[in-house]
């Protein structure tokens, strides 16, 4: 009985460790602005509300498994949760990181903004959209589809399977790809803005070389790309939330 005890608590401590590790990682729930209790209580939740289903599977892999086998079960389990999780982070980082260029675009990046999901300095704008889009992550009930996608992730990298690091690189890999490409496509508006502007402002300055053109232009830049953002706010987080949804239902 004891033994039998002791096998369950192992099982749900390797449950631990793949949903532990990717609510570490997953876009919303790792920011650095919620405690880490409050991470570590929604992980082991969401453990004990899974454990009833997963353990019957896992129970055969750690019944009298020796400590190596045990080892490379729970190193394996923390790598699946890890890519689970960096999958839907780097969405995140890559529209935050065009976020950055669209606010250099506008004429925004001297201006310092608070940091919202970590503690990296910004321009003003980048928290604002980050903001916002972490809200909408929640409201759009995503945050359960992450849940949705661990429990089927059991479908696809069964436990005890070897996970090699060319199958984690190429799904990384992917996902970059897809995050950076639909992000450029999000923030191009901005970028044709900023080329236009500063073609036009730089033909100016040839053609009137007796003024500073440059400090004459900075706030029509900035009104202007102020203006753009928000005509195109609302079709900017939609489709970087769609394009984040076909993610997870996939």
């Amino acid at each position: 009985m004891i033994s039998g005890l002791a096998d369950n608590v192992l099982a749900t401590f390797i449950v631990f460790c793949r949903i532990g590790s990717c609510l570490m990682l997953v876009p919303g729930y790792s920011s650095t602005n919620i405690p880490p209790q409050i991470r570590l209580f929604v992980a082991l939740v969401t453990t004990f509300a899974l454990s009833p289903i997963l353990v019957s599977v896992l129970k055969p892999l750690v019944d009298d498994a020796p400590p190596l086998t045990l080892a490379l079960l729970i190193g394996t389990e923390l790598l699946v949760g890890s890519v689970i999780g960096l999958g839907g982070r780097v969405f995140f980082l890559a529209f935050q990181t065009m976020s950055t260029v669209m606010a250099s675009a506008i004429g925004l990046s001297n201006i310092p903004g608070v940091p919202i999901g970590d503690n990296d300095p910004t321009p003003a704008s980048v928290p604002l959209i980050m903001a916002a889009v972490t809200t909408l992550f929640f409201l759009t009930d995503q945050h359960w589809q992450v849940l949705r996608g661990l429990m089927n992730s059991y479908d696809v990298w069964h436990p005890g399977e070897k996970l090699s690091g060319e199958m984690a690189l190429n799904q990384l890999a992917t996902r970059l790809t897809d995050a950076f490409v639909l992000t450029l496509r999000i923030t191009s508006p901005f970028i044709v803005y900023s080329v236009i502007v500063n073609f036009s402002v730089g033909l100016i300055n040839k053609l009137t070389p007796s003024i500073a053109v440059y400090f004459v232009s900075v706030p029509f830049v900035l009104v202007g790309g102020l203006l753009l953002l928000y005509l195109i706010s609302d079709e900017l987080l939609t489709q970087f939330m769609l394009g984040m949804s076909s993610w997870l239902a996939g």
